[in-house]
């Protein structure tokens, strides 16, 4: 397939993140910025040191790339920041890992990191489709609580922590968040690589784990199709709490969502030029984004609920008890020094 280098892409001026976010992400942002003091305690797991020692963790075996270290990678990864119209380009590391990841981490300097494990299995389109992934993170500002979670998943849950933190709350919290946030960053490298079906082929190779030219894409949608139709009420429960500790959405309903929004128009949309700037995001209504969270949200479980009856209700309490636990904590907390900027 012939596909268009990054450098003969022309880039979206100013664009926003809240042009092409999906509403999931906008829902679960706006909720947890409407939560009191969350912030200041996102912050204050990063002001206790474990953000260096992530990135400590990722650099110890890893390559600076660079004009005379992987020059092909370091030329997209260029490519899809100037087309994002990012203010920086970011340092971008190669580290030893087999498994197939790649990842935007650090609040104060983001940085990208690719495992040589995926690195392999991907041709240059797929390679520009995660790196325009990993800053699409970056230019929705999900960097500070995608570290949060970062360190929540690195540390056990039973260290002891200052303050009495509720740590399983807040990473649960955190992770319903981030899902929500990976299907905003596919849409970011959609629009840097001009061509969502790349997109959908480089998450078929991350679910498959082999190279696309051994896999056929249009099955693969297809059986993203299968999936969204399911019908068993009660298997897409049992889905449902399988997915909820994941970090990441399936593979499939990734593309799903993906296919979805540009059946909507909005691809085509931007496209044309006609999208959300940063300058526009001033005017935002943060309260209002969170009232939509709250209906969004409330909808969802109550779909789920409806379903399954009293037993999903248990389930559901046992859920609405871990949040309880972390807006008590945090309203006992409420006017106290919680060392945020």
């Amino acid at each position: 397939m012939t596909e268009t280098l990054p450098e003969n892409i022309e880039p979206y001026p100013g664009i926003s993140s809240k042009a092409y976010e999906h509403p999931a992400d906008r829902a679960a942002t706006a909720a947890l910025k409407a939560v009191p003091m969350l912030d200041t305690v996102v912050r204050k797991l990063i002001e206790w040191g474990y953000e260096r020692a992530l990135r400590q963790s990722f650099l110890g075996n890893a390559v600076r790339v660079g004009e005379t270290q992987l020059p092909d990678l370091w030329a997209s990864h260029t490519g899809v920041c100037r087309i994002l119209d990012m203010p920086d380009v970011y340092d971008l590391y190669v580290t030893w890992a087999p498994l197939g990841n790649a990842a935007a981490i650090g609040a104060g300097k983001p940085m990208v990191v690719m495992s040589s494990g995926l690195y392999g299995k991907l041709g240059p389109g797929e390679q520009r489709v995660v790196l325009a992934h990993e800053v699409g993170h970056i230019l929705s500002d999900h960097m500070l609580y995608m570290t949060a979670l970062n360190i929540l998943i690195a540390v056990p849950l039973s260290m002891p922590f200052p303050i009495g933190l509720p740590l399983r709350a807040v990473r649960a919290v955190l992770l319903e968040w981030y899902r929500a946030a990976e299907l905003s960053s596919d849409r970011a490298a959609a629009l840097a690589v001009r061509d969502p079906r790349i997109v959908c082929r480089t998450l078929m190779v991350l679910g498959g784990g082999l190279p696309a030219d051994k896999l056929n894409l249009d099955a693969f949608m297809a059986q993203a199709l299968e999936y969204e139709e399911w019908d068993d009420p009660s298997d897409r429960v049992r889905r449902f709490f399988y997915e909820i500790g994941l970090t990441h959405p399936l593979a499939v309903r990734r593309v799903r969502e993906v296919l979805n929004w540009v059946q909507s128009g909005d691809y085509d949309r931007i496209q044309r030029g006609e999208y959300r700037t940063r300058e526009q995001d001033a005017g935002a209504n943060v309260r209002a984004e969170a009232g939509d969270a709250v209906e969004f949200y409330a909808e969802r479980f109550r779909r789920i609920f409806q379903e399954m009856g009293e037993n999903i209700t248990t389930l559901g309490s046992q859920a609405a008890g871990a949040a309880e636990q972390l807006a008590d904590w945090i309203r006992a907390r409420g006017g106290g020094g919680g060392g945020g900027e």
